[in-house]
């Protein structure tokens, strides 16, 4: 029987992330496995405490969004340890990537049963990042700066703070200037984003990259270029269906390194966290990561 540490973040989607976790741990334990439950003082500190547990070999559980979900699966990349996912934040993109079921029944028989499987990550390096690895999507401008807004909102939640921090954004965006290295081919663009997805979605269920695929290896680069903002505003509606993707001011890149610099010191985020600033360049890491789905 598998034993599992639940790394939580407490303070996952502006609510309590055991919540979550409490009728999932019930079922768990009715079966017979052993569940510990450690509680994160910050993003740093769910690393250290995944990195123990999957030392001891057990099972770690990332309890909470898609930053916890990429901060605790980062740090297992490159180890023996397996990873399983609590989806309880806001947008939870990279469970809804690997098609995890999100009543409790379900995702503890795929805890309890599912064999692990191999999924790629992203190492990112930067300044602000030397090295460290993440999961779902790396993006550049408009939606970083969206997300900072999300972030820091105290009034809404789930979609509506996204929504409302990305009709702030776009008001205030002038165009950049970017410039995208892929596999060493140079392309100059100039528009609101540019995103690495290793996975689909991204911002609360968009699915920015239909194409993209967890296990083959390779990097979508979704750019979004230049164009007049009640189109983006359409654009960014098409999200939903990935009919975006039909637009010319969409253009989709593939590759295993991919540098993104800019015109100006944009920020950039991964996996629902914001707290760099361009240039980066980020590494497809192939089936670094075993993971419960």
């Amino acid at each position: 029987m598998r034993q599992f540490t639940a790394v939580v973040n407490p303070t996952a989607g502006g609510s309590s992330g055991t919540a979550g976790l409490l009728p999932l741990a019930r079922l768990l334990r009715e079966a017979g496995a052993r569940l510990d439950t450690v509680y994160s003082r910050s993003l740093e500190h769910a690393r250290e405490l995944a990195l123990h547990a999957g030392e001891r070999g057990h099972v770690v559980l990332a309890v909470g969004g898609d930053g916890m979900a990429g901060g605790v699966g980062g740090a297992l990349s490159g180890t023996d340890a397996v990873l399983g996912l609590v989806p309880a934040g806001r947008g939870n993109d990279f469970a809804r990537a690997l098609g995890l079921p999100t009543d409790a029944p379900g995702l503890a028989r795929i805890l309890l049963e599912a064999e692990p499987r191999a999924v790629d990550t992203i190492e990112v390096e930067s300044a602000a990042h030397p090295g460290i690895r993440v999961l779902g999507s790396v993006y550049a401008g408009v939606d970083a700066v969206a997300n900072r807004h999300a972030n820091a909102s105290r009034v809404l939640r789930g979609a509506a703070s996204y929504y409302a921090g990305g009709l702030r954004a776009v008001l205030a965006w002038k165009p950049a200037a970017y410039r995208i290295t892929v596999d060493g081919v140079r392309h100059d663009r100039s528009g609101y984003t540019v995103v690495a997805a290793n996975s689909g979605f991204y911002g609360f269920g968009r699915n920015i990259a239909p194409g993209a695929r967890v296990d083959d290896g390779t990097l979508d680069v979704v750019v979004i270029k230049q164009a007049p903002k009640h189109l983006f505003f359409a654009l960014m509606n098409e999200l939903k269906t990935g009919a975006h993707l039909a637009r010319p001011q969409v253009e989709v890149l593939r590759g295993r390194e991919i540098r993104i610099e800019a015109d100006r010191p944009l920020p950039y985020g991964a996996d629902g966290e914001v707290d760099a600033s361009l240039p980066v360049t980020l590494r497809v890491c192939p089936g670094a990561l075993r993971v419960l789905a």
